[in-house]
């Protein structure tokens, strides 16, 4: 869910500041873009050079910025538009007291003020601390700005003292992040199965038979699915794409005979189903064990058909929905409609070989949208990734709503 999410991390003087580098490697691996801004006093317990190696951004915690030709500022409200998501960690009671009352004597409280994004807030502080009167009326105040307290721990403080006021560790941190991104999403918790790619049917151990597909567009409906709450299992033929998602599933294959037995072995626990693989029809009768020479002027290879995966998936079809791909260059929507019913679909994706753009190994595709009462959505040419959230979209109106 923190996939290119746009992160700042607000940084004040507490000894829990060290855990903040392993919070920044957990948002830069998760996918984040993270800025951070420091207080005075958070520099004496972490490094901003180590912050800054590690997000890949300067760290910054002054109004102004010098060097020896110019003076410049640091645009707290840029920073404050910029976030998707502002974090303070860890968040002293100091801190906590002038945010209530909306001090603004340092940069990263008038970024704080500036922000228009949720806010979460991990405090970090002794037990007495935690406990004075002053400091849960703070929470409380904060809870009622709207703000998302991250709930503090309980164990041995660094004064000596046990009990409540440790810093949440940072896989805590991100874990309640996510659960808080992903409340509310469409998807959440639904299993979404996805075939990608194309399939290589081997001639010998060196030839195949192939197609052009390159798989982006099943790639970008992983993608966009997993942005919905989904778990995503994605089932892709040889392809140049790569995921890092803990959402999805990929499993590579390579030959419709696998991507037939991975599909039937996910298929039962899915929700919703899309077959986007452009899988091969017909594989060679036999494949030759060593290199086929060249010798003959000509070649004949037997074929056999494959099994039609779609087909078989409709066939034992029970509350899954099952959405197909037509890819046609004559009578498309007919086509696609004959498929359709054929295959016990309860949709299809029709795009045309005769629209510019469209197809395989681009970056762009046109569609349209077909349900079972052969109503037609007809989208202009987008980026696959527009058009995965516009599939998707589709899938959910008629499936959820």
């Amino acid at each position: 869910m923190l996939g290119d999410k746009n992160i700042l991390l607000g940084i004040t003087g507490g000894i829990a500041a060290y855990k903040t580098t392993f919070l920044v490697r957990l948002f830069i691996k998760a996918g984040a873009n993270v800025k951070i801004v420091l207080t005075d006093s958070a520099s004496s317990f972490v490094s901003p050079l180590t912050l800054a190696t590690l997000s890949k951004n300067p760290v910054v915690s002054d109004f102004v910025k010098t060097d020896a030709l110019t003076t410049d500022w640091n645009n707290h409200v840029e920073m404050g538009l910029w976030a998707d998501l502002m974090l303070i960690a860890p968040a002293t009671a100091n801190t906590m007291s002038k945010m209530v009352m909306g001090n603004c004597d340092n940069l990263l409280l008038a970024c704080y003020l500036s922000a228009k994004c949720p806010v979460f807030i991990a405090p970090a502080m002794d037990l007495d601390m935690y406990k004075h009167p002053s400091t849960l009326s703070s929470l409380e105040k904060l809870k009622s700005f709207g703000n998302h307290i991250i709930p503090v721990g309980s164990g041995e403080l660094a004064s000596g003292l046990h009990g409540e006021g440790r810093m949440a560790e940072p896989e805590e941190i991100v874990a309640y992040i996510n659960d808080f991104l992903l409340s509310g999403l469409p998807l959440r918790g639904k299993k979404v199965m996805i075939t990608a790619g194309p399939t290589y049917e081997a001639i010998d151990p060196v030839r195949f038979i192939g197609n052009h597909s390159s798989g982006l567009m099943g790639f970008e409906l992983a993608r966009a699915a997993a942005s919905l709450g989904a778990d995503v299992v994605l089932i892709s033929g040889p392809t140049k794409y790569t995921i890092e998602n803990a959402s999805i599933k990929l499993i590579p294959v390579v030959s419709a005979d696998e991507m037939y037995d991975s599909a039937h072995e996910h298929y039962k626990d899915a929700e919703i189903v899309i077959c986007a693989a452009a899988v091969a029809d017909y594989r060679p009768k036999v494949k030759a064990e060593q290199k086929i020479k060249k010798s003959d002027s000509e070649l004949s290879i037997d074929l056999v058909k494959n099994k039609d995966i779609l087909y078989s998936l409709g066939e034992i079809k029970k509350n899954q929905y099952l959405v197909g791909f037509a890819l046609e260059t004559e009578n498309e929507v007919e086509n696609a409609k004959g498929k359709l019913k054929r295959k016990n679909l309860d949709a299809i994706v029709l795009n045309s070989l005769n629209d510019n753009g469209a197809g395989f190994a681009g970056n762009t595709n046109k569609i349209s949208f077909i349900d079972t009462n052969f109503a037609i959505q007809t989208f202009e040419l987008k980026t696959k990734a527009a058009v995965a959230k516009d599939i998707l979209n589709e899938i959910i109106t008629r499936r959820y709503a």
